[in-house]
């Protein structure tokens, strides 16, 4: 592998050994949440299908205090509730990534970046184009193709058994990361309707008490977590999709380390709410979303209905060529230099396993056809549909090179003399 040093002008070269350990760490968790965000997607299809009135039942059971305006479904729980911790973690990461991870300077966060946007950009256009182009089509759901679930590609590779050097992991985690902040973005300016001004004034001086108390250096749960819940409640009362809140008081904590510090207020929060995040809040919701009847008429709708076909186009053909293009293209244009050990084709692979929109894919889905129940589980099995393709495609696409991918990972982690440190930083200085 080339040296961390060398790799100012190369593309997915060797990470820096903290990097590397966090990325360790923040993956481990991810992969076993995919493995259980899967289960609990096939757990839904086969409860909505087998029993269908006991699956309604549960997710419209209603709970929580009228009188604040939080009587809702189990399943609007998952969605605005469970999710908001889902989206916290991901203002953590966002921010983290700016001030001591692979966004940190402009020359390494432009390629991720461009090659997010671009995987945002070009599902929607094609959506847009296939829902305009047909007759009946539903340009509202144009942002349903645009998400890159990293937990439901992680959970894939995990089962299949496919290996990836770091280097390639790193940069499909940062580009989920930017995509998350993109679907945020887009649920908060598009999907946001029937604004409360006093609700959303208030939720926003709750975050500024949450930023002043922190940097304040206040310390305990007992204070942040009813103040958390207080923003949240007022966030969704504003009208603004409450999942905003869990991104705002994520991007607040100080992520970066002063001195004497092993671990910034956001990595030690970041440690502890993960595994909550993909163990429980991501599968729970899932197990809610998921449910959507399977049959042969449903299926055949995927792909003669404007709407499910173009988030299959989307995320299918949308996903893998816009992130790859871009990634292409911005290394062409900053003259970036691959890491010899791997090729072009390894970084097609990693965009078409990013084509798998699951968790925002399933939200955007209810928020763009509030109205339209039946469209909106149409969308659902499309997002199903292509995500389960561009899993199938781009594992076929990695196991070509598995062996050689072992074989990088096995370089990487070998410590002959057992000191904790892999040879090959030894061998690099």
């Amino acid at each position: 592998m080339s040296s961390p040093s060398s790799d100012r002008r190369q593309f997915l070269g060797l990470l820096s050994l903290p990097e590397r350990r966090y990325l360790t760490e923040a993956l481990r968790t991810e992969t076993v949440g995919g493995v259980l965000l899967l289960l609990a997607a096939a757990a839904a299809l086969v409860w909505a299908n087998v029993w269908p009135h006991a699956y309604e039942a549960v997710r419209e059971y209603t709970v929580g205090p009228a009188a604040l305006h939080l009587d809702l479904p189990l399943e609007a729980w998952a969605q605005d509730g469970l999710l908001t911790i889902f989206f916290f973690v991901a203002g953590i990461e966002l921010k983290r990534e700016f001030v001591a991870g692979e966004l940190r300077t402009p020359s390494a966060a432009l390629l991720p970046v461009v090659a997010a946007v671009c995987g945002v950009a070009l599902p929607a256009v094609l959506f847009a184009v296939v829902n305009t182009a047909a007759s009946g089509g539903h340009p509202a759901g144009w942002a349903i193709p645009t998400a890159t679930d990293i937990a439901f590609a992680l959970g894939v590779l995990a089962v299949v058994g496919s290996h990836l050097p770091s280097a390639l992991r790193a940069f499909l985690l940062t580009l989920a990361v930017v995509d998350d902040l993109i679907a945020i973005l887009i649920i908060a300016v598009f999907y946001s309707s029937g604004i409360e001004f006093w609700a959303l004034g208030a939720a926003l001086a709750g975050l500024v008490l949450f930023w002043f108390l922190h940097r304040r250096g206040v310390r305990g749960w007992w204070l942040y977590v009813p103040l958390a819940v207080v923003i949240w409640a007022l966030m969704h009362e504003s009208g603004v999709h409450a999942t905003v809140a869990g991104v705002a008081m994520g991007l607040i904590l100080r992520c970066h380390r002063e001195e004497g510090e092993e671990h910034s207020p956001g990595e030690h929060i970041e440690h502890l709410v993960r595994p909550l995040s993909a163990g429980l809040a991501v599968p729970v919701f899932a197990l809610f979303a998921a449910g959507v009847p399977v049959s042969g008429a449903a299926l055949g709708a995927v792909f003669t209905e404007a709407a499910p076909l173009g988030i299959v186009i989307g995320l299918l053909v949308g996903k893998s060529v816009g992130i790859f293009g871009g990634t292409w293209l911005t290394a062409r244009w900053t003259r970036a230099t691959l890491n010899p050990q791997l090729t072009w084709s390894d970084m097609f692979a990693l965009a078409t396993v990013a084509g798998i929109g699951f968790t925002v894919s399933l939200l955007i889905s209810d928020l763009a056809f509030p109205d339209d129940p039946h469209l909106a589980e149409l969308c659902k099995e499309a997002v199903l549909v292509g995500s389960l393709t561009c899993a199938l495609l781009g594992t076929l696409l990695l196991k070509r090179r598995n062996r050689h991918y072992r074989q990088l990972c096995e370089e990487e982690d070998r410590d002959e003399d057992g000191d904790g440190i892999p040879d090959v930083y030894q061998r690099l200085g």
